[in-house]
């Protein structure tokens, strides 16, 4: 039998591994952003992805200070949480999902427009590019739901290659096409662009940077995290900083702005497709530009290919993140219980996973990329906000904090050392968000919408559950009973399908917590001598379910689990040979009833008597085994 590998995080990813990962999430967003900047700012382009650039260092360094001091996942959520209260936490919670939300539609929309420049010219127009949007994103959930794992090799690997081509496409556009005279003579001061259509295309410039999130949602699992993770943002703000400011100057060198018969502006950089241009497919069309002599349709067909990759993987990771931020979002009370619920058989929130996806296939409908870029600018803003925000009241609240990493630029006013980075960030970010929502009342109406729905289920949820709306409330986990418990680096609990133990799978997350490690509940189920081993017990088979998702909701993301049948007496050798699977360190067991004859009963026995590995015997308060509180007996 294949060895079981286990789900809990654990410090591995480096300074390369986190670079690789956060690059591929950030460097998809050029695909689209470039012409929907273009289709707005005309000439200024450039300077727009500077600017925002310049926004983009300011975040990257609140997100690096901020994720350095918590190392955990959910990003200015967690921030919030721990500067504020847990309705500011909710808040920019809800405005991550909104990210995840349109992150699906935006790249799932944008893959059918490359695919449709080298395979099928009628899937970069409408109504194909929407079907074909919203049958990618169903595919996807589908795939999510039935938990397939995303290969970070692969994902990696293309990371890495997708930077090397934009380079590579830098390289090649300053030495083909780029021309300082086009660049000057594509600005019009206040007249292509308006001033009003320069400002908007800020904050949608700002869409090409969103992703730095995912570097402190990978926080739980880098290696020295105080040095890898301000290592990792630093190269991934240099990286993308380097691309953006000099591929649109390429490319608009390449596609410049011409006036019309009618007096205005454009560039075939920013118009839609069936009017020729290349909104859909931006760095395509700079490709198309390009005389590559013999290798110019081979360059065509490889970019095409590369960029609906990159933005099929992109939407998928769109789709995990909803997945995560919900559990995240349940086990915090932010979120009723049931768009956590795990598939009885796939053990995955299909719930959430299929509404926010369906949200997703609604926002694709709309077929207006200028519309789903502003509602992306409008939740990535609220979150920067947030997260800046919270930086700057830490350093009030909590001035004598562990803090790894400061941000570049402190001033000490009246003792308080004052993030400037943070300050001028939050500004910038602030200022972006207003400029969207008052300039684009679409945006405005369909954000405030966004985020009164969410306050009125959070309100509605909390007061149904007699929970507070300011303070934390997580599923409880007990307090240790011994307190210097050594760390696994694997632990197995064995549950019985009806007698969930609480203390448990608290002493087994509590021994594996230190650094994220796994730990893997199995919960045996006896099948009669009379019916075949594989029978189906409806009953039986959704009462350990229920076991195993409430383990998972108490110990979280680390923990993983399943099911399976045993004959009557088999129960123990199952347990031991679960542990040798795994290479668990340790197996930990709940304190049976008393039998006659014998203090514990025969599975037990059979476990301690073939252990592998450390047995740790928990029994609960009040339970039959117990006494007037939990105790451990340790094998």
């Amino acid at each position: 039998m294949a060895r079981r590998r286990l789900h809990g995080l654990q410090r591995v990813l480096g300074v390369n591994a986190l670079f690789s990962t956060a690059y591929g999430n950030v460097g998809s967003s050029i695909y689209y952003a470039l012409g929907l900047v273009a289709s707005y700012a005309l000439g200024l382009t450039p300077i727009v992805f500077v600017i925002s650039g310049v926004i983009f260092f300011l975040t990257a360094a609140t997100y690096a200070e901020a994720t350095t001091m918590f190392p955990e996942a959910g990003g200015s959520s967690s921030f919030a949480r721990r500067a504020f209260n847990e309705f500011a936490s909710f808040f920019a919670a809800w405005g991550q999902m909104l990210n995840y939300i349109i992150t699906i539609a935006i790249s799932a929309y944008f893959v059918p427009h490359y695919l449709g420049s080298i395979l099928w010219a009628p899937l970069r127009h409408g109504p194909a590019d929407i079907i074909a949007g919203i049958v990618i994103v169903a595919i996807l959930a589908a795939i999510n739901i039935i938990g397939a794992q995303e290969s970070t090799g692969v994902n990696v690997t293309l990371a890495v290659l997708d930077f090397a081509t934009q380079l590579l496409l830098v390289v090649a556009g300053l030495v083909l096409v780029f021309n300082p005279e086009i660049l000057v003579s594509n600005v019009r001061l206040g007249v292509a662009p308006e001033w009003s259509q320069f400002l908007l295309a800020i904050p949608i410039g700002m869409i090409a940077y969103t992703g730095i999130e995912t570097i402190s949602n990978m926080a739980e699992e880098a290696k020295d995290e105080a040095r890898t993770v301000p290592k990792a943002i630093n190269r991934v703000v240099i990286a993308v900083f380097a691309i953006y400011a000099l591929l649109p100057a390429v490319a608009l060198s390449a596609l410049p702005v011409k006036q019309q018969a009618d007096g205005s502006y454009q560039t075939l950089l920013g118009l839609p497709e069936d009017q020729g241009g290349f909104a859909g497919d931006p760095v395509l069309g700079v490709v198309k530009q390009l005389d590559l002599g013999a290798l110019q349709g081979a360059a065509e067909v490889y970019v095409g290919l590369l960029a609906a990759t990159i933005l099929l993987i992109a939407s998928n990771a769109g789709i995990i993140g909803v997945s995560r931020l919900v559990y995240s979002m349940g086990i915090h009370r932010q979120l009723p219980d049931g768009l956590r619920r795990l598939h009885p058989r796939f053990g995955t929130p299909w719930i959430g996973i299929i509404i926010f996806s369906a949200v997703a296939c609604l926002a694709i409908t709309t077929g207006q990329a200028d519309f789903l870029g502003s509602i992306y600018a409008f939740g990535a803003m609220l979150s920067f906000t947030i997260a800046h925000a919270a930086v700057v009241k830490l350093r009030f609240s909590r001035p004598d904090a562990e803090r790894p990493y400061r941000g570049p630029g402190n001033i000490t006013v009246r003792g308080v050392s004052i993030p400037v980075f943070a300050v001028l960030g939050g500004l910038g970010t602030f200022a972006a968000l207003i400029v969207v929502s008052v300039l684009n009342l679409s945006v405005l109406v369909a954000g405030l919408a966004w985020l009164t729905i969410g306050v009125c289920v959070y309100v509605l949820y909390r007061r149904s559950q007699g929970l507070g709306l300011l303070a934390e409330e997580k599923v409880q986990v007990p307090q240790p009973v011994v307190p210097d418990e050594a760390e696994y680096e694997s632990v197995l609990v064995a549950l019985e399908p009806r007698d969930y133990s609480p203390g448990a799978v608290a002493t087994a997350v509590r021994m594996a917590a230190q650094r994220r490690h796994g730990v893997h509940v199995v919960v045996p189920i006896t099948v009669p001598n009379a019916l075949p081993i594989e029978a189906a017990m409806p009953d039986r088979e959704a009462a350990a379910q229920a076991v195993i998702e409430q383990a998972c909701m108490q110990g979280g993301s680390r923990v993983s689990g399943h099911w399976e049948k045993v004959r009557a007496g088999q129960a123990g050798n199952l347990i031991v040979r679960e542990a040798q699977e795994i290479g668990a360190q340790a197996i930990v067991m709940a304190m049976p009833p008393r039998q006659a004859g014998s203090l514990f009963g025969k599975t037990l026995e059979t476990v301690l008597e073939r252990r592998p590995c450390r047995v740790i015997i928990q029994s609960d308060p009040g339970s039959p085994a117990g006494e007037s509180r939990g105790r451990e007996t340790v094998a």
